[in-house]
């Protein structure tokens, strides 16, 4: 496995696709943070997304809301913390 970047630059929304992306794979950290601290909205956005809630309110509640369902979905899936690739 490669080794993950702690404070990787996010895209203005995650990924929706069937499967695992190279993304998901460069944000697992990113995936981790935000569900370790999910509802904490504004804050998070700034620190984990890279997004001013106050200056981008819609980019930053856009972006927090897609990469937390992301993150939900690489977790029901079983593949957030496995090697990369696994199934």
């Amino acid at each position: 496995m490669q080794k993950l970047a702690l404070d990787p630059d996010v895209a203005v929304s995650a990924p929706n696709e069937p499967t695992l992306t190279a993304y998901d794979e460069q944000h697992v950290v990113t995936y981790v943070r935000l569900l370790e601290a999910e509802g904490e909205g504004g804050g998070l956005a700034r620190m984990v997304l890279h997004r001013d809630p106050e200056r981008e309110p819609d980019h930053a509640r856009s972006a927090y809301q897609s990469h937390l369902a992301r993150a939900k979905w690489v977790t029901e899936q079983g593949r957030l913390l496995r090697g990369t690739g696994s199934k």
